[in-house]
């Protein structure tokens, strides 16, 4: 019988009882299957009968509710228990080799036990997530058994002299304590639940987060193995290949994660530094350690558990190669000693791959710690800085001490390098401790000579923190740069228009490319020295490694043991890294510092006075936010209805107040106010505000009004004096409103980034009739029909861009909408045309607001609205001059009124009924009209997310789409690789192979020279080859690093190029269709993208591939059995990287597209602070922040997630590598097959794989998304150009053309774009030299498409314009358009000086520039400026009012001397008194001069020699207008009636 149970050696009856049945060792080991096999008898049925279906009384959504007492214990004890079950089984199988025949009992208990452990864990698991704690009872039993069991075979041992020098005793004595501690942690259960022996047993809930069905973050809830593996990640990860992961499918964070929880628990710890230390200023840094500190110390514990592990790879290396050189003697004693169990080979190799999965998952939990604390700092950074800014003060703001630039990048930088730096900081203190461990064990392994290459390595870190700074200068003068380029760029795509017009599109041009070149010197300084980073960092192991076997070559006159030589490599592929990142670390520390101190500085600058009437408390609304969801629905729910019950219909509103004529809203008492500079802005202020009437503030550009505004509202300092608030306030509205809520429209209008309903209701419930009448109101309705989705549509910085008429009505209906008692409307006719403010003031303000018995405060230039006023304040320099109503000035102040009323008079005149009310508004709605008219055909090409494939193919079918979600973009990358250039291109590719070659070949000469048992001569034949090949390797590091880098440079630089060209070229249609946003991503981040992150994402990426590739190579050249486990492997590898890449891109995609609405937030609250302030609405936006900082860290925890899930699985597959690797030598090595040294290399280079499997993924995955960008730039790259050369050469055109300024119009027909109707159609008109020609109409009627075909703008379809004999059709663009000149409606000032300004291309004499700023009434102003010509334009010419700007603009025409001049309604926005002096000047100075108004206010050209009527793009009339006059019946005629 060969296989009995205590096996059949001659001689011994091995079932003899006769000394005591227990002192039978066989049957001591049967008595310890019994528990195992009892456990197994009662599981499985339960297990499989799935009682599980009628699962417990607690319904909860997740299955992965763990909740009985000591549950990680548990599981680490079973682990344990697992391990040690592992080397029981080991152990007897050694042990039975030595017997002559076979002895189950020595291995079959250790095999049952370890099933069973195993079954014990999955039953554990069941009966938890499903609630049963009686069936625990079954568990409790095994243990109790197991353990008697055990502590029996102990016992005897001892009896039997067995000690702790047996490796048998040792496992029997861990297994009695590990089942020891089971029994305990049972026995804890049944005392904290009373399932069982007490009468009560415990009720337990499961957590909030589980109950919630939004919650998908289920890392904090799974068990300690799915924790360990992110399996609860797969659904996910593999689903997101069927459909895009969106926001929906990745839900709301847990509790504990969001911002605000964190928010309370950081600014707990920073107030209560305040009030320990009320003069200091509190410490972020103490703060961040109380708030955070200990999962820090968590994930730095499991750090410094993986990196003792990692030193087990070099230390199982050498042990199985040493052990292959000594082979091994018997023994015949049936119990092993300890030490010789590690001197077996195979357990060696074992021993390896459960040290690497070890140390693998060890490490990514660090990882993951680290990254969830680093994003809950940066949640609740957010936060604090959010509340902040709700709190600045108003002239921190305008007094530019803080700027929006500032607050964005403390939002986008500063929280961003903490949230990294908490990310890095474990490496701090975790890396010193490896290097001293790594370069022990090199001593202890190569003596001496080891610590020549570790000093190698040491010194040169030093060099690499050198080249780490230098890499963040130049990164930051990049930066620099490329803001100023972006500007620069900004300012060319908002002016295009005039641009093109005066032809100076390539003077802004090469600003942009000069800017762009200093750019791209910093860039290749950039280039340079992370090159050199990436050379240091692939050069030190090789070059540590040449110093340590020439030093052992010279010390010992040897060379080293393969053993040692190959454990010493891996050291060094070890010791390298944390010496690269330390760098890094370092970096990222020093960046934190600083960043903490520019955090600090914004915490504690000034914030805004608490008056007394803004008592809406932080503390309120915070405890509100604590609430959660829940209650805020609760809220909307009943809120409307309430709102119903007073709509503004409703007379009963009316009849409160008879008495309260005489009632002041707001009263300011002898107050002097200033913004910040102790000189007072407004001085000796004593006004009232009556109570329910309109009040006007009117007075001069800049003397004070709207500075009056905002301190009446509290954001002014109050120097000295008082603002009362009166607290009467209608006792109906009380109940539901904020008290002190003021409505306020800024004169600047700000917009949210939001639909137009949203922006108009701004967060008050919905009335349909309330809205209507607001909408109707600002005449709103004909511009919102022109929308795509009507008020749906998203408006602001990233939906469509409203013209500034819009923007500002939309502000005033907002202000119109809100519910409160007080209004304030500072200056809302500015940018609107005459018969909208019209409209608006008799339905708005008179109507409307009068009705409601709103308190009404107008800041306002239009004097001839003063009738309706019921109380006027008129000011000058900061003070008040008048107060009283209109009667009281008339009697008191004549001057005033006299003054008043030559200026109203002036208005009078074109009292503007305006029928034709062609003007700015309708202009406005003309390009909205035309951009989306236009962008229907274009049909949304650059729909950048649909991919071009999809649309070809029309069976979507699902494996359709999956093929081409893990599709990698080659087209892209050939794309990238070809702006790179063909030769840099061949070069990297060749260097790259060669110097992976190079670094094969010196791994394995080292091979060779270790195995060769030879004597010193044969010495120095290995050794110059050695050396040889270390030298070309290090120069080819030096090569690929360097072509890497600049390859991406080139391909940069020429993407760059052709994409500015492309577009500033191109036609003005283009930019009617495409929104600015889009063409400016492509220049900021996109050109970013294709600038720093390919490049290196590239390099990275063949390093390496082709580090995994020389690898496997090399152990299957080495034992080629290997072959047959890899293609098992690859399977594995190919579906983990499909399933990641595509998962990880939308992960990333999400993350990126959930923070721009972060950062516009930011910056929003920003801009509009004073009307949020004065609105009171704080708690509802910090409400959204909060919500929007959740929903960016929910995506940016996934996508970490998602990472860490990638490298377990890939590391895991690196581990299985070598553990085969290490198989098949030792299988090979019984048969003598290779060289000891080659089993050597094969296992170090099975150990690099595994560094480097999940690098290749991840930047497949980074590239593939890197590429899209290329892929944007790309879609630009086919836009038509303008056809700039015309059919004329330059030198054929006369100098001095066209001298006399006659023009010919014969039969033109113009259309926009070729897909379009015509604009105009067969137009005939003869204009004479220096006649005056005035040109009106409808909108719409083709009047402004007229102005722009003289500049040959639109598309000449037929028909032609000539002007002094020459076709301009034929002209080359640069020279038409250079010769006339044009003044458009709204004005476009460029940042620089003003002599920029007027004349770019520097040519004319400072005296023509001031005589046409003289004619401009600009030249006392521009003399008072600091530098005169040479004062400063900030941006969009912000440093002027509209009015100055619009003069601007007439100057810039008069100084280009051109005997064409077209105005295009050019004094919409300038007062009555001004614009009488101008329309005299342009009479006279432009006498010589053909010149054509397109006129919006038909009296301005009554004084033509000309007028053209147009409708539907054709002439109707064209005459004299006396002669146009006479005809009754005419259009001209009734057009002059309706204005008179």
């Amino acid at each position: 019988m060969a296989l009995s149970f205590c096996g059949s050696d001659d001689g011994v009856n091995a079932y003899s009882v006769d000394k005591g049945v227990l002192n039978n060792g066989c049957f001591v080991d049967a008595l310890n299957l019994v528990p195992h096999v009892f456990l197994l008898f009662i599981t499985f049925p339960i297990l499989f009968i799935g009682w599980g279906s009628q699962s417990s009384k607690v319904q909860i959504h997740h299955n992965t509710w763990l909740h009985f007492p000591g549950h990680n214990l548990r599981w680490i004890l079973t682990f344990s228990l697992l391990f040690v079950h592992v080397c029981e089984f080991a152990e007897g199988i050694v042990s039975n080799k030595m017997m002559g025949t076979d002895h189950l009992h020595l291995y079959m208990p250790a095999f049952m036990g370890f099933v069973a452990a195993t079954t014990s864990v999955v039953y554990y698991h069941n009966i938890e997530t499903s609630n049963f704690p009686k069936l625990l009872l079954v568990l409790f039993i095994y243990w109790v058994l197991a353990f008697i069991t055990k502590s029996i075979k102990l016992w005897k041992y001892a009896e039997f002299k067995v000690g702790p020098q047996h490796l048998r005793f040792c496992i029997t004595a861990l297994l009695v304590l590990l089942y020891g501690l089971l029994m305990a942690v049972e026995i804890n259960v049944i005392r904290v639940r009373k399932y069982v022996f007490f009468t009560n047993p415990q009720k337990v809930k499961p957590p909030e987060d589980l109950q919630d069905l939004g919650v998908r973050f289920l890392q904090p809830f799974v068990n300690l193995l799915s924790k360990a593996t992110y399996w609860w990640m797969n659904p996910l990860i593999i689903g997101a290949h069927r459909r895009p992961i969106e926001l929906k499918k990745i839900g709301k964070l847990p509790i504990a994660m969001r911002a605000l929880t964190n928010y309370l628990r950081l600014k707990d710890a920073y107030e209560d530094q305040r009030v320990k230390d009320p003069n200091r200023a509190p410490s972020i840094w103490r703060s961040m350690y109380r708030a955070f500190g200990r999962p820090i110390l968590l994930s730095s514990t499991f750090r410094y558990l993986a990196d003792l592990l990692g030193f087990a790879g070099p230390l199982c290396i050498s042990g199985i190669v040493k052990r292959h050189c000594e082979k091994l003697n018997n023994h015949s004693f049936p119990f092993r000693e300890t030490t010789l169990l590690l001197q077996n080979t195979s357990v060696l190799a074992v021993l390896l791959f459960l040290a690497l999965i070890l140390q693998r998952t060890f490490l990514q939990a660090s990882y993951y710690v680290t990254i969830e604390t680093g994003i809950n700092l940066r949640g609740a950074l957010l936060a604090m800085i959010y509340n902040k800014i709700l709190r600045l003060s108003t002239s921190n703001m305008s007094m530019g001490e803080m700027t929006l630039g500032q607050i964005n990048n403390l939002v986008a930088i500063e929280t961003n390098q903490l949230m990294w730096f908490l990310f890095l900081c474990p490496n701090l203190w975790a890396m010193p401790v490896q290097i001293v461990m790594g370069v022990i064990l090199l001593y202890y392994l190569l003596g001496w000579s080891a610590l020549v290459g570790a000093s190698v390595i040491v010194l040169l870190a030093p060099i690499q923190y050198l080249i780490a700074t230098k890499l963040a200068d130049t990164q930051k003068s990049t930066l620099e740069h490329s803001t100023d380029r972006l500007k620069k760029t900004t300012e060319i795509l908002k002016g295009i228009k005039l641009l093109k017009l005066y032809a100076w599109e390539n003077i802004f041009c090469d600003s942009v490319e000069e800017t762009r070149g200093k750019e791209l010197t910093s860039l290749k300084t950039f280039a340079f020295y992370t090159s050199m980073s990436i050379f240091m960092n692939a050069a030190i192991p090789i070059a540590a490694v040449l110093a340590t076997f020439v030093m052992h070559h010279f010390i010992n006159g040897t060379g080293p043991k393969p053993s040692a030589a190959f454990a010493a490599l891996a050291l060094f592929h070890i010791l390298v890294t944390p010496l690269f990142l330390l760098s890094t670390v370092v970096r990222f520390a020093v960046k934190a510092v600083v960043s903490v101190q520019k955090l600090g500085e914004f915490l504690q600058s000034d914030e805004i006075g608490d008056d007394s009437w803004r008592n809406g408390d932080m503390s309120v609304t915070l405890e509100a936010g604590k609430k959660h969801l829940g209650v805020t629905k609760a809220i909307n729910r009943k809120q409307p209805m309430r709102y119903k019950m007073d709509n503004y219909e409703q007379p009963t509103r009316r009849q409160m107040r008879p008495t309260e004529t005489e009632d002041v809203a707001v009263k300011v008492s002898n107050g002097f106010f200033t913004w910040g500079s102790n000189l007072s802005t407004l001085s000796d202020i004593n006004i009232r505000i009556p109570t329910g009437q309109l009040t006007m503030i009117v007075g001069q550009v800049g003397c004070g009004k709207s500075s009056l505004l905002l301190a009446m509202l509290g954001e002014m300092q109050t120097i000295d004096g008082r603002v009362y608030w009166s607290n009467k306030s209608n006792p109906k509205i009380q109940k539901h409103k904020n008290r002190y809520s003021v409505a306020y429209a800024a004169q600047k209008s700000w917009l949210l980034n939001a639909t137009v309903e949203d922006n108009i209701t701004f967060g008050s419930p919905f009335s349909k009739q309330r809205y209507k009448a607001v909408i109707d109101a600002c005449s709103l309705q004909p511009d919102i029909d022109l929308l795509p989705f009507g008020d749906q549509t998203e408006i602001g910085e990233r939906g469509i861009n409203l013209s500034g008429g819009q923007r500002q009505r939309i502000c005033v209906a907002r202000a119109l909408y809100q519910n409160t008692n007080i209004v304030f409307l500072d200056d809302p006719f500015s940018a609107l045309d005459i018969h909208l403010s019209d409209h608006l003031m008799q339905e708005g303000i008179l109507k409307f607001l009068q009705d409601d018995k709103r308190t009404v405060v107008l800041v306002t230039h239009k004097l001839q609205y003063l009738i309706h006023a019921d109380w006027i304040i008129a000011m000058k320099d900061g003070s008040i001059l008048r107060e009283g109503t209109l009667k009281d000035i008339q009697t008191h102040d004549v001057e005033l009124y006299d003054h008043w009323k030559t200026l109203m008079n002036r208005q009078d005149q074109e009292l503007e009924k305006d029928i034709q009310q062609d003007s700015q508004t309708t202009l406005e709605r003309k390009t909205l009209r035309r951009a989306f008219y236009s962008r229907e055909t274009k049909n949304q090409i650059d729909d950048e997310d649909e991919e071009e494939e999809e649309e070809e193919e029309e069976d979507d079918n699902l494996s359709m789409t999956t093929n081409r979600r893990s599709k990698i973009p080659w087209k892209m990358c050939w794309c990238y690789l070809s702006s790179g250039g063909f030769f840099m291109v061949f070069l990297m590719v060749s260097s790259k192979l060669l110097k992976h070659s190079v670094i094969v070949a010196i791994d394995y000469w080292l091979a060779l020279w270790t195995s060769s048992k030879t004597n010193q001569s044969h010495d120095s034949y290995y050794l110059p080859v050695f050396i040889i090949l270390c030298a070309a390797g290090i120069t080819l590091c030096l090569i690929t690093s360097l072509t890497v880098e600049f390859l991406g440079l080139s391909a940069a630089t020429n993407l760059h190029h052709n994409l500015l060209n492309k577009i500033i070229h191109a036609p003005i249609r283009f930019f009617d269709i495409t929104p600015l946003g889009q063409i400016l991503n492509r220049f900021s981040a996109d050109t970013n993208i294709i600038d720093q992150h390919i490049p290196p994402t590239l390099e990275s990426l063949t390093r390496s591939t082709l580090l995994c590739l020389s690898a496997i190579g090399v152990i299957s050249s080495i034992t080629p059995i290997f072959l047959i486990a890899l293609v098992p492997l690859a399977i594995a590898f190919y579906f983990i990287q499909k399933y990641f890449r595509v998962a990880s891109k939308d992960l990333q995609d999400l993350d990126d597209s959930t923070q721009l609405p972060l950062l516009c937030h930011f910056s929003e609250t920003a801009e509009g602070l004073t009307t949020i302030r004065a609105f009171r609405h704080e708690a509802r936006f910090r409400q959204r922040m909060l919500e929007l900082t959740d929903t960016n860290n929910t995506a940016y925890l996934f996508l970490s997630a998602a990472n860490r899930w990638l490298e377990v699985r890939t590391d895991y597959l690196g581990a299985v590598i070598v553990l085969t690797a290490a198989g098949a030598s030792i299988w090979s090595l019984r048969y003598d097959l290779p060289s000891v040294g080659l089993v050597g290399l094969g296992l170090t280079y099975a150990l690099t794989v595994t560094n480097y499997l999940n690098w290749v993924v991840r930047n497949l995955a980074d590239l593939e998304v890197q590429m899209s960008a290329v892929k944007k730039v790309n879609s630009f790259l086919s836009t038509e150009s303008e056809n700039y050369e015309g059919s004329m050469d330059t030198s054929q055109v006369p100098e001095n053309w066209p001298h006399n300024g006659e023009i010919k119009i014969q039969d033109l027909c113009v259309r926009y774009d070729p897909m379009l109707k015509p604009v105009l159609k067969h137009v005939n008109a003869y204009i004479k030299p220096s006649q005056k020609v005035g040109i009106c109409g409808r909108t719409g009627s083709g009047k402004s498409s007229l102005s722009l075909a003289f500049f040959n703008m639109v598309d000449i379809f037929e028909g032609k314009i000539i002007i002094d004999g020459i076709d301009i059709c034929k002209l080359p663009l640069q020279t038409l358009r250079s010769r006339l000149s044009i003044i458009l409606q709204d004005p476009v000032l460029f940042s620089g000086s003003i002599r920029f300004n007027l004349d770019p291309e520097r040519t004319c004499t400072d005296d023509r520039l001031w005589e046409a700023l003289e004619i401009a009434q600009l030249k006392n102003m521009v003399k008072a400026l600091p530098g005169g010509l040479d004062a400063v334009v900030t941006e969009g010419g912000e440093n002027f009012s509209v009015g100055q700007r619009q003069l601007f603009c007439l100057a810039r025409a008069f100084v280009r001397k051109s005997s064409i001049l077209i105005m295009d309604e050019a004094t919409a926005s300038i007062d009555m008194a001004t614009e009488n002096i101008l329309q005299k000047v342009v009479m006279t100075a432009f006498a010589d001069r053909t010149v054509v108004t397109i006129a919006h206010r038909v009296h301005t050209i009554l004084t033509a020699d000309l007028v053209i009527v147009m409708k539907r793009g054709n002439i109707l009339e064209y005459d004299k207008p006396e002669t146009l006059l006479e005809q009754e019946d005419g259009m001209f005629a009734s057009f002059v009636k309706a204005d008179m």
